[in-house]
């Protein structure tokens, strides 16, 4: 079995829009379609999993309907934080297999990302997309810095992909703040993780350029 579970829980506050990111508009189509369609087109037969705030639901079921979307997935309530949202989407899934966990704000997810990503999870359990540092970057220490050596550090990217049964017994932990993405839950049982090289065209919507970023990146064929 393979499911992904797509977590849609952010507001609008950085982007300076009334409206949530994952709604807003990219090409003319809604943020959050890409991900579902990236999914559906890697498998047809894959369980998509959709965690949003409930007060969304009717809006997201309005934009289905306007621009078409036929895909088949199931609407999750999402929860207080990231890491609730995805709890609430693991105690739908029964059985084993391979889950991919993603961020809705991530639009750009590559075909070749995705089957890089379950091939190593197949064979290792896990899989964890990264990029390089290209920047210079320094390490802060109270009123002090230093550099640091960037060839040690990787940004981490999703969708990351677990085996179900492992993922799902990670998340029986009690919540902590410094779970800040999957594989912190994950690794935090003694689990090693394992990395993938990500997709820098894999951004993140957060910001209003990074909308446009994107737009440029869907225009260049990127």
């Amino acid at each position: 079995m393979k499911a992904a579970i797509i977590v849609a829980g952010g507001s609008g506050t950085r982007m300076n829009s009334p409206n949530p990111k994952q709604f807003l508009l990219l090409k003319d189509i809604p943020v959050l379609m890409y991900s579902l369609t990236a999914f559906f087109q890697f498998d047809a037969s894959i369980r998509i999993l959709l965690a949003l705030p409930e007060n969304l639901f009717s809006d997201w079921k309005k934009l289905q309907k306007k621009y078409r979307l036929t895909i088949p997935h199931e609407l999750i309530p999402g929860g207080d934080t990231r890491f609730h949202s995805v709890f609430n989407c693991l105690q739908q899934l029964d059985g084993e297999g391979l889950v991919a966990i993603h961020d809705g704000a991530r639009p750009l997810i590559s075909l070749k990302l995705i089957h890089r990503l379950f091939s190593m999870a197949e064979n290792e359990g896990n899989a964890i997309p990264v990029i390089p540092i290209n920047e210079s970057i320094r390490e802060l220490a109270g009123s002090s810095n230093q550099p640091a050596n960037r060839s040690l550090f990787r940004i981490v990217q999703t969708p990351q992909v677990f085996r179900t049964s492992l993922i799902q017994q990670a998340y029986t932990q009690p919540y902590q703040p410094g779970f800040t993405d999957d594989a912190t839950v994950f690794e935090s049982l003694g689990n090693q993780i394992h990395l993938v090289e990500g997709d820098p065209a894999n951004l993140k919507i957060t910001y209003p350029a990074d909308l446009l970023m994107a737009e440029a990146l869907l225009i260049s064929g990127n």
